[in-house]
């Protein structure tokens, strides 16, 4: 168990990374000719932003004040290797969220955040989507009491019924069957529009 969720945890690193290089060609992972996308990533950009540059100066200044403190050298760079880690997450988060958005297809609605969760859910399971903003969701992707939820900034704002129970892994593996989705997009309308149409709009 431990050791499929390092794998998993590894796997997350590699895909953060690769996502920088996506972000910086100004690509985007898994997006089909004709989609519809649905980006989901402005509104932690503004707070992301802010942890990452004070994340920056806590790096500078804790090494300034190990090195005035006479503190021995391979503290001090175990130290910064862990602040340049975090600066790293945070650039590979970012990365992720933007180049790895919700995509419907005439087939599917693909639901994901970041490189963390993934979700595939056929288009004829859906019964019925909804907007609604909800401000206090607790965790990034959670499930109680069958139904799935997919927050941003513990933010949803687009909810989806199912026909039928779909199984959803979770990011460190966990399986679980939901009827129901709550989940984040920048355009709920746009999302709305999207999933309400008929499939054929979208060939």
């Amino acid at each position: 168990m431990m050791v499929s969720a390092a794998l998993r945890i590894l796997e997350f690193e590699l895909k953060g990374l690769a996502g920088i290089g996506l972000w910086v060609a100004r690509r985007r992972h898994g997006v089909p000719a004709g989609a519809t996308v649905l980006t989901y990533a402005k509104e932690q950009s503004f707070m992301l932003s802010l942890m990452t540059f004070a994340m920056a100066v806590e790096t500078v200044v804790v090494d300034l004040l190990l090195a005035g403190f006479g503190v021995p050298a391979w503290i001090r760079y175990t130290v910064l290797v862990a602040d340049l880690y975090g600066l790293l997450f945070s650039a590979m988060l970012a990365a992720a969220c933007v180049t790895r958005p919700h995509v419907v297809t005439p087939g599917e609605l693909r639901i994901r955040y970041g490189v963390y969760f993934d979700l595939r859910v056929p288009r004829d399971h859906i019964a019925a989507v909804r907007t609604g903003r909800a401000y206090n969701e607790a965790g990034m992707v959670t499930v109680k009491d069958g139904r799935l939820t997919v927050a941003v900034a513990s933010q949803t704002n687009l909810t989806i019924e199912l026909t039928e129970p779909i199984t959803v892994v979770r990011p460190l593996g966990a399986r679980a069957e939901v009827t129901s989705i709550r989940c984040f997009a920048d355009a709920p309308d746009q999302a709305l529009t999207a999933l309400r149409a008929e499939p054929a709009a979208h060939s």
